[in-house]
């Protein structure tokens, strides 16, 4: 782990991972961008585990 503070201004990925033996993983990622009021998310992907959110 950083010690050091994150500044407004700082971009930074979060990406968290599942990897399950035998199966294989996924990884997803968010961009983002830290301000003085806290976070601006560049990320713009439905976040839902429903299917029916990802069809036009």
């Amino acid at each position: 782990p950083n010690a050091e503070p994150l500044d407004a201004g700082d971009v930074i990925t979060v990406e968290p991972g599942l990897y399950l033996m035998g199966l294989g993983g996924v990884r997803i990622e968010d961009t983002g961008m830290v301000t003085a009021s806290g976070f601006d998310d560049f990320t713009t992907i439905t976040r839902s585990l429903d299917p029916k959110d990802y069809l036009d």
